[in-house]
């Protein structure tokens, strides 16, 4: 696949594992820069979104998974924005991710072929799969997108997507780590989906949360889960933080006797807390300035609640005592939502252009690798 020509048009369009939608980015793209030009967002249909969360839950038979497999492509083809582009970058719907060293194995669906049929335009997709057969995580991948957008020369800066789950990249000159932290908005929103009795999916504005008070012995107990100590690289997703800790950790909450703006309060802040404690323990150092984005950046109670707990936390059994800046992407000129399928853009114009795609040494990987595979224009 060859374009001959010095700026790419590319459509990003990513769906998180916090299964609220479908984030569409139009990027234009050349070798030293890249601009957002408009983003578009639109939820899955409620019978969609239930049997995604089946299929993450390992719910489905065979049988369904490759009927859901295609629907979602349709759904993708169905809503991609009818504007001038060159190619698209599809990151698909995750419903597994075990970035086991022995056996490792990601599952990205959403059939490309739709798409490609109906826009006839190439579709780069199935991203994770080389790095995670160069030996790394697969995960995360947009740390090519931050280093970008959001490094600085001379400063030490971190960027935190807060989708369903939380990854940070840290970039401190010649050294940059990019891993993920736990839980980010996946279990606020299982909370809020449970005391709301399924009328709200997730916590508007951070309203719910922001009446309640967190429960600190029992975040203190979660922050005992093995995976916040684990070394980078590492991932994570619903294998460790789905359905099935969730129903754990909120029977905690209901046996203590919480009520329900308070379990939104302690799932809030014990995302907060999660994230802090990975700073404090694999970071090099404590980064002077902090990026939010994804959807958990529009909840003001998590960013209240994360800026509290990174300027609480300990660093070297001291407590930070110089300044910590937390913004927003939103702040920087990058809207919160547009982040991670902005980065697939960028990753597809990698692809197309015969670029690595991951830091290898963030992931785990061997050795730089070209992701992702194309889907050609019928």
């Amino acid at each position: 696949m060859q374009i001959k020509k010095k700026k790419h048009v590319v459509m990003g369009i990513m769906s998180g594992t916090s299964l609220d939608g479908v984030d569409f980015a139009l990027c234009e793209i050349t070798p030293t820069d890249i601009k957002l030009k408009k983003l578009w967002s639109t939820t899955y249909p409620k019978e969609l979104r239930s049997r995604i969360l089946a299929a993450a839950s390992n719910w489905l038979s065979s049988y369904e998974l490759a009927q859901l497999h295609h629907d979602l492509g349709r759904f993708y083809a169905l809503k991609t924005p009818n504007v001038a582009f060159d190619y698209v970058g599809l990151h698909g719907q995750t419903v597994f991710h075990n970035p086991d060293r022995k056996n490792p194995a990601t599952q990205q669906i959403g059939e490309p072929a739709y798409l490609a049929a109906k826009i006839k335009r190439p579709v780069i997709c199935q991203f994770r799969n080389m790095d995670l057969a160069m030996g790394g995580q697969g995960a995360p991948l947009a740390t090519l997108f931050h280093k970008k957008v959001f490094g600085k020369k001379g400063s030490v800066v971190a960027v935190n997507n807060l989708g369903g789950i939380s990854n940070v990249t840290y970039l401190g000159g010649e050294k940059i780590l990019s891993f993920d932290t736990g839980p980010a908005n996946m279990l606020i929103d299982y909370a809020v989906e449970r005391v709301t009795k399924g009328k709200k999916s997730f916590d508007e504005k951070g309203l719910i949360g922001a009446t309640g008070i967190p429960n600190q012995g029992l975040v203190n107990k979660w922050l005992k889960h093995l995976f916040f100590g684990k070394r980078p690289p590492k991932s994570t997703g619903r294998e460790d933080f789905g359905p099935k800790y969730f129903e754990k950790t909120f029977k905690e909450c209901k046996d203590l006797g919480l009520i329900d703006s308070d379990i939104v309060a302690t799932y809030t802040f014990f995302t907060a807390a999660s994230i802090a404690k990975n700073y404090s323990m694999h970071l090099p150092t404590m980064p002077s300035l902090v990026v939010l984005s994804g959807g958990g950046a529009s909840n003001p109670t998590l960013v209240k609640m994360i800026r509290q707990s990174l300027r609480a936390a300990e660093w070297k059994n001291k407590k930070i005592t110089k300044p910590l800046d937390v913004v927003t992407s939103d702040d920087l000129g990058w809207p919160n939502q547009s982040i991670e399928a902005a980065a697939f853009a960028l990753l597809a114009y990698h692809t197309v252009t015969s670029r690595p795609g991951n830091l290898y040494k963030t992931t785990g990987a061997s050795r730089p690798a070209i992701l992702g595979q194309i889907t050609p224009a019928p």
